[in-house]
């Protein structure tokens, strides 16, 4: 039987790059006494009144079909937040989905075509590469390097650019490394995106988790306002993964030519999950606070741990929920370093999921309790000393 091209171009780019936390479930499935550090899910539950309000929203009947463009409350309560950052925003700026990653999908779809670069960070999320792939588009990969801590740097940005390039994937803070540009950063690489005409799609769904100082995004800078896509959700910031509800906030006109795809998708989010996104974005929660103050701890007790350990450089996070390492001193690259680490007790990322500049590294999750962390640091000192 006959199937579409994007089915080819997206065979490579699912599951595989998750083999190792697959075969983790499995074997704990099993029995098997294994620590994972895969995958970013919050180990703090999300606020009690997250649950109440979704429940009683669905109590008074709010299960039916929601506008394409996002429930009123929603679209009020994220252009509120945005024009906080930038006085233009209004509810004509924003789109509403279910999760960063179908508000990622539908903005390069309506973005990229075949033939098309995206310029993106190297390494990158993982899912980055099918969302790209999906409309035909193809990735240019820009350097982050060590030496600069993976934080993207104008120059790179300048000599990664070709006349097929269209679309600046900006993803700060930084999954995997956990860099977090500056708004002078930010500044040079939209200068460079400004003179050769780019889209910048920002994926700041780390917002709330930088550890020190300020977020900057190129959202805020008035220069840029014509060409950059801000995505976020409530999935790290409120730690909601699961409830899937996100968005996407640019020029007025691109939520214009969004709207028939997003509707085409999905005609809208369930109004239930929309009413308790509201509340959570109106109201003083306390769990973005609660999981940076965790995170930057266990960032530093990892980081401490590993730099005793022959052969492994770990990178120490600005933000988010994961910590990097550089394991090649080891005379394993990452992939093959994750796969024994894994019958040893620990399950962790290899830096080959997210791109060609990372084959030397691992990923490590934050989201378990510390005495787990300290557990699994002591399993990869172990390990280490084995081989």
């Amino acid at each position: 039987m006959h199937y579409a091209q994007i089915t080819e171009r997206l065979a490579h780019s699912g599951g595989a790059k998750w083999a190792i936390h697959q075969h983790c479930r499995t074997m704990k499935a099993q029995g098997a006494d294994i620590i994972e550090l895969t995958i970013g899910e919050p180990d703090l539950p999300p606020d009690p009144q997250l649950f109440e309000v979704c429940h009683q929203s669905m109590l008074a009947g709010r299960t039916g079909y929601s506008s394409g463009r996002g429930e009123p409350e929603l679209l009020d309560a994220i252009a509120a937040r945005y024009a906080r950052r930038r006085a233009d925003v209004d509810t004509d700026n924003v789109m509403c989905f279910p999760g960063t990653q179908t508000a990622l999908f539908a903005t390069m779809m309506a973005l990229t075509g075949p033939g098309d670069g995206v310029l993106v960070g190297d390494p990158f999320y993982a899912t980055y590469e099918g969302v790209i792939g999906a409309s035909g588009a193809h990735r240019q990969p820009v350097p982050l390097r060590p030496e600069n801590g993976f934080r993207m740097k104008a120059e790179d940005l300048e000599a990664s650019i070709t006349p097929q390039s269209r679309v600046l994937l900006l993803n700060s803070p930084h999954n995997p490394s956990g860099a977090v540009l500056s708004a002078d950063e930010l500044a040079s690489i939209g200068a460079v995106c400004k003179a050769h005409d780019l889209w910048i799609v920002a994926d700041e769904v780390y917002e709330e988790l930088v550890f020190d100082g300020e977020f900057a995004s190129p959202f805020d800078n008035p220069d840029l306002a014509d060409r950059v896509i801000a995505l976020s959700s409530i999935s790290k910031s409120h730690a909601a993964p699961g409830f899937r509800s996100g968005w996407a906030v640019g020029p007025h006109e691109f939520c214009d030519k969004l709207l028939p795809l997003s509707e085409t998708m999905l005609f809208g989010n369930q109004p239930f999950i929309a009413d308790m996104t509201a509340f959570a974005l109106n109201s003083d929660l306390q769990t973005s606070k609660l999981m940076r103050e965790a995170y930057k701890r266990r960032a530093a007790l990892i980081a401490d741990r590993l730099e005793q350990l022959d052969g492994i450089v770990p990178f120490r996070p600005q933000a988010g929920m994961f910590i990097i390492a550089d394991v090649s001193g080891t005379g394993l690259d990452g992939e093959r370093f994750a796969w024994r680490l894994l019958e040893a007790g620990v399950a962790v990322m290899p830096g080959s999921s997210f791109g060609d500049n990372a084959g030397g590294l691992i990923r490590l999750s934050l989201t378990v309790p510390d005495e787990s962390l300290t557990e699994a640091c002591t399993r990869i000192a172990s390990f280490v000393e084995s081989i």
